[in-house]
């Protein structure tokens, strides 16, 4: 088992994954971010890898990504910053991101520099699941990688137990059909966690979009097994006059 099959075979509950845009403030606070994110108690870390068209993503994530660009951040950069600081932690890594510029730098060359910068998991949510599944998944094996697949509200549950089937790791519950950071209908929301609870998948799920305070992270908790936090967490990081430890542990303390 990768470290992501680790920890929840330790912790099934309330799940806390943080996602941060590498590159963002500054080129170097990678290994900062790391840090306090580890250090604050984080189950699990998404590192994202900055894209000049993030189109699932919402106006700060977009922006984060903008200046991670322009600060000179590239997939090689970052697991080059990944590798010099061999993160020693029991803490999951995965890479977020978009297919394009990983093609670009070599999908299987990309897989094992992840691996060997100690990543547990990969997040690339414009790839289909029928190129997964015959282009790339035994690659992402080969380098014992957890490829991790988006689901919506809109996702069928014959097309849930599909990715159930591939998956080994855990499955993104996107809380609506819309960009990261958006506010959506909470009713909603707790029908669309329920009835994906109530299928009783193989794998955990964990929820994201939408998750920026103790409420909207326990509502996700109720029925799945955690949530992921991107755009509060780089709003907080946003807010002067503190450091990034400061940050980050004023931001856990809220979730939690």
């Amino acid at each position: 088992m990768n470290k992501i099959q680790q920890l929840f075979e330790r912790k099934n509950q309330k799940v806390l994954s943080v996602y941060f845009t590498a590159g963002y403030p500054q080129p170097d606070d990678t290994g900062s971010i790391l840090k306090a994110l580890v250090d604050n108690g984080v189950d699990m870390i998404e590192i994202g890898m900055p894209y000049s068209d993030p189109v699932a993503d919402g106006p700060v994530i977009e922006h984060a990504s903008a200046i991670a660009i322009a600060n000179g951040m590239t997939i090689k950069k970052l697991l080059s910053q990944l590798q010099e600081l061999k993160i020693d932690s029991e803490v999951p890594l995965l890479l977020m991101g978009y297919l394009n510029p990983v093609i670009q730098y070599g999908f299987e060359k990309f897989c094992k520099d992840a691996s060997e910068a100690g990543i547990s998991g990969i997040i690339l949510p414009d790839l289909p699941v029928r190129e997964f599944r015959t282009d790339y998944m035994d690659i992402v094996k080969k380098y014992a990688l957890s490829f991790v697949f988006l689901i919506t509200p809109e996702t069928s549950e014959a097309r849930i137990r599909e990715i159930d089937n591939l998956s080994e790791g855990f499955i993104y519950a996107v809380s609506s059909s819309s960009i990261t950071g958006r506010s959506t209908d909470q009713a909603k929301k707790e029908a669309y966690f329920r009835r994906i609870s109530e299928m009783q998948l193989k794998n955990p799920v964990v929820v994201g979009f939408g998750v920026r305070d103790k409420a909207t992270f326990d509502q996700a908790c109720r029925y799945l097994n955690g949530a992921i936090s991107g755009t509060a967490y780089i709003t907080q990081l946003n807010e002067g006059g503190k450091t990034i430890e400061e940050h980050t542990k004023a931001f856990v303390e809220m979730l939690r």
